[in-house]
């Protein structure tokens, strides 16, 4: 979700299996359960504040605001919500949201935090295991990364291991790049909240499938 969704909103709470006669909130029985069915309203609600309709035209204008057309047309179209889960461009769009936005527009790898004369991010959200390796675009897929160490990421020259410390190529990365661009520490800056933190097996598919296996001299740290 590019917004988070509350289970209450004014008093009343989003699935209807979970709303009394007068509105208000039912508890024990089905509320205390982990899993529950929800009706498709429901779910095209939660989905509709959580995912705006218009997400992609929010982002083209978040830093470089352009007029509204005026030969544009006023009728809306809603597009339904199965539609916009399968877009390709709304994901991308909600996944680099969520991804920059999670490690403040920081690079993970670098530290760097960086922006153009515009004010816009030059940090990217990159995917751990690509979406052409059935990965996700879940926050814990992902890295906010400079656009040097993303490309350097997804070409397997560095990875991340499971203490977040930084994997190195170093047969292939020359010692002053490495220098330049990495934290002084040498391991991942953590994202705001712990619990967006990549996941141990997205990692993990990284170094054995893009990283390789690599002798433990040629790792950096």
């Amino acid at each position: 979700m590019d917004r988070h969704v509350p289970r209450l909103i004014e008093g009343r709470p989003m699935e209807a299996a979970l709303t009394a006669p007068d509105g208000s909130p039912l508890s024990g029985g089905l509320a205390q359960s982990a899993v529950r069915r929800i009706t498709e309203g429901d779910f095209a609600r939660i989905v509709n504040l959580g995912l705006p309709q218009r997400l992609e035209d929010i982002e083209a204008t978040r830093y470089d605001p352009r007029p509204f057309d005026m030969a544009e047309g006023a009728q809306t179209f809603e597009r339904p919500v199965v539609e916009r889960l399968l877009r390709r461009s709304y994901r991308d769009v909600a996944f680099r949201r969520k991804v920059r936005d999670a490690y403040d527009y920081r690079c993970a790898i670098s530290g760097l935090r960086l922006r153009n004369g515009g004010g816009r991010p030059e940090v990217q959200a990159a995917h751990i295991r690509p979406v052409e390796h059935q990965g996700s675009d879940s926050v814990r897929n992902g890295l906010a990364l400079s656009g040097t160490l993303h490309w350097m990421f997804d070409r397997g020259l560095i990875s991340v291991a499971d203490d977040h410390s930084i994997l190195v190529s170093r047969n292939k990365v020359p010692a002053d790049v490495v220098d330049r661009l990495l934290s002084p520490g040498g391991r991942l800056i953590p994202p705001r909240d712990p619990r967006d933190a990549p996941h141990p097996e997205n990692l993990r598919w990284h170094r054995e499938n893009v990283f390789g296996q690599i002798a433990t001299g040629d790792l950096a740290w």
